[in-house]
């Protein structure tokens, strides 16, 4: 349990952290199991990668009530999978993933999570109309229809198998103008002799070869000829292929609800730790979840901002003092090259044993 390095409210703000690099966690708690039929179904927490982590997960899960806790680890099934995942430059989302008929369905759309060390509050709101919306920091940056970005049902309409392109489809919007011809200095070398070069006093050809002058660029040189192109009046557009209705889609009213909703945990892999995790909620009030966000985010994040920046700047000061005292313990230049005195009283050239260095390189 800890509230990191930087923090709004040292007693409000301690959650769990992940503590070890290159590790997975897992940790979850049971609740009295209930369905979110006929009802808004809404997650929400905050996560804060003060670490500025380069690989790791953030997101949460909804489990059935039969979960194994002892055993919890990335194979056991889940309901819901939402929040950050982060590796890289390439993969930096909010995942949100609904378990259907056996299968982890993921999210079509590309939805960009926050990527800085300080906290954010995540939300997800399922609908019983089969919408949802997710939510950064109380405020919306994704909704939309479940059935149409996550791919729980067979497509409505598919591909006429009996419908193909006809033989005389002219899908080509430009042509080659039959009446443009190439014209007779067209074809240059690419190369030519340089007319500078000369050949050298010391050629000898029957030691060296024949000698050719090397070659430079031809500034005639055209490149490949290439007809014009003009309109082409038999152009039809491109070719489309007609849709039908598909006899295998089947329509579901119910793609929103699970009837035994009983855990919430965390089951992530992380290569960099420090990721704290807190104010985890499971509701069917979205209202009473964005008061209970601005109760708890909202009313630390600035703050926790300023205390963030305090920190910045007294490491930056450190950072500096360093390395002004690491420049001033620096010992003087010790004058290689000039005549130095040994401990009799003799003279000696600092440089005198370079001469045979070099002859012995």
């Amino acid at each position: 349990m800890s509230h990191g390095k930087f923090y709004g409210d040292a007693e409000r703000d301690v959650g769990v952290q992940t503590s070890q690099d290159a590790r997975f966690y897992g940790i979850s708690a049971k609740f009295e199991p209930f369905s979110n039929e006929g009802k808004d179904l809404v997650v929400q927490f905050t996560v804060k990668h003060e670490q500025n982590i380069d690989c790791g997960g953030g997101y949460v899960k909804l489990y059935p009530a039969n979960l194994d806790q002892s055993t919890l680890h990335g194979d056991s099934q889940y309901y819901v999978m939402f929040g950050p995942d982060i590796c890289g430059q390439s993969t930096r989302k909010v995942h949100v993933i609904f378990n259907y008929n056996g299968k982890n369905l993921l999210v079509k759309k590309e939805i960009k999570c926050k990527d800085d060390e300080l906290t954010h509050l995540y939300t997800l709101v399922v609908r019983p109309d089969n919408t949802y919306v997710v939510k950064i920091d109380n405020e919306k940056v994704e909704s939309g229809s479940l059935e149409e970005d996550w791919d729980f049902l067979e497509p409505k309409t598919i591909k006429d198998p009996n419908a193909s392109k006809p033989s005389d489809w002219d899908d080509r919007e430009m042509i080659d103008d039959e009446t443009d011809s190439k014209p007779a200095d067209w074809d240059k070398p690419e190369y030519i002799p340089d007319p500078a070069a000369s050949k050298p006093d010391d050629w000898d050809d029957e030691m060296d070869g024949e000698w050719q002058p090397a070659k430079i660029n031809n500034p005639e040189y055209k490149g490949e000829w290439k007809a014009r192109q003009i309109n082409n009046p038999s152009y039809k557009g491109e070719w489309v292929h007609p849709e039908m209705a598909n006899p295998s889609y089947r329509s579901d009213a119910n793609l929103y609800r699970y009837a035994d909703i009983g855990a919430v945990g965390f089951d992530l892999w992380q290569v960099k730790s420090g990721t704290i995790f807190d104010n985890i909620l499971v509701t069917d009030d979205e209202k009473y979840a964005e008061q209970v966000g601005a109760e708890t985010w909202g009313q630390t994040k600035e703050p926790e901002s300023k205390m963030q920046q305090k920190l910045a700047e007294e490491e930056r000061k450190a950072e500096e003092e360093k390395r002004k005292q690491e420049e001033a313990n620096k010992p003087a230049d010790s004058g290689a090259g000039e005549e130095e005195e040994t401990g009799d009283g003799e003279e000696v050239d600092g440089d005198a044993e370079e001469p045979q260095e070099r002859d012995e390189l």
